[in-house]
């Protein structure tokens, strides 16, 4: 049983890539032989799990000890001795593996599901002992070592089991507990040893600057959300009402210290205020670790780990429970387009371009200074795609918003001639990208019922929000559920910007919209991107005096919940902040105190009231037979109508004026004689407006009505018959 000495020393110089080779226990002609490495101890005597004493193992050199014991191989636990000190290790090497030839199977083949269930740190009881499971894919590394504070962050002490057919590491080590920071240590297949690594799949992280995984323990949290989620299953998302609050999670507010809102402060107080708003949904800006609070969570290092700038990782549980029993939905901002070159994280994880392309016409993004992951490789495509399902039912989020779609799609995009390389046609597509989203999008809607996507793709890709073909087709759509309107953002926005009197001659910023409004199933972004990087605030964008700033303001808002395509507000605009946002402060909650803020508040707060018990203003979003133009084509005036509708509810009369001019009266073609009931007119005293108006509603005859149209406003009427 004697190894060669050259494998000892291997062994003691971390460069052995099998120590279960070494260490453990081992059956024999007369019994069982154990071999350990204690640094530190003078004796060590072997006893079973139960106390059972096995033998006494004898010092061979450096803190190894071997020796007979009685009984079969079994986990075996040892007694050490150093002077008046004595401790007990549970041996790791004598316990056999967690991972399964199935679990070999659907991971090389990439269609396992569950991956979280099976890769990082998981707490269980293996073989009668409590202890954690480490498992982690590393497939070039010549040895692959776990390491915390529990060995001194030695790499020697526990090196991995490798699982040779698919190229993943594992260990379980007995008695370790939840809440300890780990990391990996690797040697590259060049025998160079890389960076420590934080756990791809690690279910929590360390506070920044620190940057190290944490064990966790069996996911507790009790849901109370069946009601919810069954609700989103039974609906079709295209035909009911959306209305997203886009949030920051660092500074929609902050604590009395300027600390960040840990998840129960923030249902505490974010919950309730968007119920009062009558948002539908939260959507949050990316709520990943990461280690660089400006990049917004958009550089993530740990896709499976909620920040621990809010608190422990179920928090999230909690608060998206608590949002879904008030009605709330949560959609969370996905980040597959890429991820950071911080040494703790995916980059070169083993040694070698593991998770990006090595060359870096492919695998470097110029924008962010960041690598991009090797879509064509399966075993990628499949960590991101277990990645969009853990959300899902880990956290109960009701759909993802994946971020910077365009820059998947495009093998040139934001390159230059020389810069990137052409695909096998020739072409500048990313066929790789384009499988790896529709595969995601397959996964989710196949496993969670009632869940949605949304792709922010600021191209003309076709069918982006259509369904995805059979894997190995071309043809078809992405599979999203919806698409952020990246055109009617930029046009309406720009429009919105001039002054009144020359709106007359852009007329076409605003109906050019509608030439393509059905093209794909859209939700209306007004994001964080329009009022960062120096853009300045919705409110500052406006022309005119500070009257007119904010009615041009509120007709905007009325004007988006009246045309077709789900909502989408950034928070802070519902109140006109007036600042550019920055992620270091919170939101300038004082500027509530002013009447013309307030108003705007209120008019958001009465739009999504109305839009949500209107069925003609959504119900029909993603389909034209919900739109018909009333006037068009009057530029002169700077005057739009539209009718939204449903087939068998009120039409509703939309009706702008953009200009500071009041018109009355004007005529509006209707397709019905009788009542329109004004339900909302942002000139209204309550929103801080002249109060002008039509004193709750207008009589249509012989196909028209004469309206009063406020100066800078949005009116909608609502047929009554």
């Amino acid at each position: 049983m004697k190894p060669p000495s050259d494998a000892i020393s291997a062994l003691l110089e971390g460069r052995h890539d099998d120590p279960f080779s070494l260490l453990g226990i081992f059956p024999g002609p007369g019994g069982s032989f154990a071999r350990t490495w204690i640094p530190g101890a003078d004796t060590v005597e072997a006893e079973s799990l139960t106390g059972t004493p096995l033998g006494t193992l004898t010092h061979d050199r450096d803190g190894v000890f071997e020796g007979a014991v009685s009984g079969d191989p079994q986990p075996v636990r040892y007694r050490a001795k150093a002077g008046d000190s004595s401790w007990t290790v549970v041996d790791p090497y004598s316990f056999g593996p967690v991972l399964g030839s199935i679990d070999d199977y659907l991971m090389g083949e990439g269609t396992h599901l569950r991956l979280w269930d099976k890769m990082g740190a998981h707490l269980i009881e293996h073989q009668g002992v409590s202890g954690i499971h480490f498992a982690v894919w590393a497939p070039n590394a010549r040895r692959v070592s776990v390491v915390g504070n529990f060995n001194g962050w030695d790499g020697r002490r526990h090196v991995m089991r490798r699982r040779n057919d698919v190229g993943v590491w594992e260990i379980f080590l007995p008695d370790l507990p939840a809440g300890e920071a780990y990391k990996f240590e690797l040697l590259g297949h060049d025998g160079n040893l890389q960076p420590q690594k934080a756990d791809p799949f690690a279910f929590a992280a360390e506070l920044r600057p620190r940057t190290a995984s944490l064990t966790t323990g069996p996911f507790r949290h009790q849901w109370q959300d069946d009601g919810h989620r069954e609700h989103w299953a039974s609906v079709d998302p295209r035909r009911v009402p959306m209305s997203i609050y886009e949030v920051h999670a660092g500074s929609w507010d902050r604590d009395d210290n300027g600390w960040f809102l840990s998840w129960d402060q923030l249902a505490d107080r974010l919950i309730p205020y968007v119920v009062e708003m009558g948002f539908t949904h939260i959507e949050f800006m990316p709520i990943t670790e990461h280690p660089y609070d400006p990049s917004w969570g958009y550089q993530t290092t740990g896709l499976y780990a909620p920040s621990s700038r809010f608190g422990d990782h179920e928090g999230f549980a909690r608060f998206v429970d608590g949002a879904h029993q008030a009605g709330i939905g949560v959609l969370l901002d996905w980040v597959p387009a890429h991820f950071p070159m911080d040494k703790h994280g995916l980059v070169r994880f083993d040694g070698t371009a593991l998770y990006e392309h090595e060359d870096p016409r492919l695998g470097y993004h110029p924008d962010w200074n960041t690598a991009i992951y090797n879509f064509g490789r399966r075993e990628v495509s499949s960590y991101l795609v277990n990645n969009a399902l853990f959300w899902a039912e880990r956290y109960h989020v009701d759909g993802l918003r994946v971020d910077a779609v365009a820059s998947m799609l495009y093998r040139d995009y934001s390159r230059n001639a020389g810069e990137w390389i052409p695909n096998e046609d020739g072409g500048r597509e990313n066929w790789e990208a384009v499988e790896f989203l529709r595969a995601t999008n397959r996964a989710v809607y196949r496993e969670n019922p009632g869940v949605f996507t949304v792709a922010e793709e600021s191209t003309s890709w076709p069918g982006v929000s259509h369904p995805a073909p059979p894997p190995g087709e071309r043809n078809g759509g992405l599979g999203f559920g919806f698409k952020w309107n990246m055109g009617w953002m930029h046009d309406t926005l720009q429009y919105m910007a001039r002054e009144p009197i020359h709106r007359q001659h852009h007329h076409g910023e605003i109906t050019f919209g509608l030439v393509y409004a059905y093209s794909e199933n859209f939700v209306l972004p007004l994001s964080h991107d329009e009022v960062v990087h120096g853009k300045g605030s919705l409110l500052e964008k406006m022309p005119g005096d500070d009257w007119q700033k904010f009615a041009n303001l509120r007709l905007y808002y009325a004007f988006m919940w009246g045309y077709p395509g789900k909502k989408l507000l950034f928070m802070g605009q519902e109140f006109g902040q007036r600042a550019e946002w920055s992620e270091e402060r919170a939101l300038d909650w004082g500027l509530r105190c002013s009447h013309a803020h307030e108003g705007v508040r209120n008019l958001v707060r009465d739009l999504n009231r109305v839009y949500r018990d209107t069925p003609a203003l959504h119900a029909r979003d993603c389909e034209p037979e919900g739109f018909e133009w009333l006037i068009g084509d009057d530029a002169h005036n700077s005057v739009f109508a539209w009718l939204r509708k449903a087939p068998g509810e009120k039409p509703v009369a939309v009706i702008v004026n953009m200009t500071p001019i009041a018109r009355a009266p004007y005529r509006v073609p209707l397709p019905h004689d009788g009542r329109w009931r004004e339900i909302v007119n942002s000139d209204a005293q309550d929103y801080w407006g002249s109060g002008l108006g039509n004193l709750g509603g207008v009589e249509a005859k012989d196909g028209a009505a004469w309206v009063t149209l406020p100066p800078l406003a949005t009116i909608m009427l609502e047929y009554e018959g």
